[in-house]
């Protein structure tokens, strides 16, 4: 088997260590409608399209309670395109103090490419967000060779898996079998396994870890053990084929799966 592709997530994956961009902009969101919401609910529909992920949220039962119980009726999608308008405001606000590249990366991206790897990306922000995103990224050293949002697939973002369809045709690969896709989010893997592409999660920094470089690195090494083997049943619950604890194991396991 050869890989010929791998397809990378954005936040959490290359950049934003922790994935805190949208999380800050979701969670001010909420509180400005007198909604409390918690770091896990917020980070539960992550990698989904932004209109998506508000959506999803105003549907968690204890969230859609507290809409009700305030406002006297359920929350309507005319309700998700107010706040999704002011969440897009109140992120492309910060959006490019978000964007440190993370660790391993940029190293290993030079790796897959001198192994004649072609790099894509998916993400879950808009056309919008993404112009932010990939010029600071690019400044910062880290640029794929193709990346597309939602926008570009009629908004049929994750768990769709058209978003990889795209990179693989502009990439032109011709075959799932030899496409990677890696995300830290379950959305990420669901988008690749609805491709039918190998996909990787991928635990430091994630969004499912949830953590701050400082707060992962003030764990001790059994927690940081039982954190990683917790999230990595996640992971393969939601049909991941591989996990990997941070992007430097990354052209190892690739090798691995070539050699079979």
């Amino acid at each position: 088997m050869k890989i010929s592709a791998v397809i990378f997530d954005w936040a959490g994956t290359t950049v934003d260590y922790g994935c805190f961009a949208p999380v800050q902009a979701f969670m001010e969101i909420f509180q400005s409608y007198g909604i409390h919401v918690t770091m896990e609910e917020t980070r539960k529909p992550m990698g989904l399209l932004k209109w998506d992920h508000i959506k999803t949220m105003l549907e968690m039962p204890e969230i859609k309670s507290q809409w009700i119980k305030r406002y006297g009726k359920e929350p309507t999608d005319k309700d998700v395109d107010i706040m999704h308008t002011q969440f897009t405001s109140s992120l492309l606000k910060i959006l490019d103090q978000f964007v440190d590249i993370k660790p391993y990366v940029l190293e290993t991206i030079r790796e897959l490419r001198n192994m004649g790897i072609r790099i894509g990306s998916t993400t879950g922000y808009t056309d919008e967000m993404m112009q932010i995103v990939v010029s600071k990224a690019k400044e910062n050293g880290y640029s794929p060779d193709f990346w597309i949002t939602p926008n570009q697939v009629n908004n049929y973002g994750r768990p769709y898996p058209y978003m990889i369809f795209e990179n693989m045709k502009a990439l032109h690969i011709s075959s799932v079998s030899e496409v990677i896709k890696v995300g830290d989010t379950i959305s990420d893997i669901k988008e690749g396994t609805a491709a039918g592409v190998i996909s990787v999660g991928i635990l430091e920094g994630s969004s499912l870890m949830g953590l701050t470089k400082q707060e992962y690195e003030q764990l001790s090494e059994t927690e940081k053990a039982e954190r990683k083997k917790q999230l990595t049943k996640e992971y393969k619950a939601a049909g991941a084929s591989y996990v990997i604890s941070h992007m430097g194991e990354l052209p190892a396991l690739i090798k691995k799966i070539e050699a079979y």
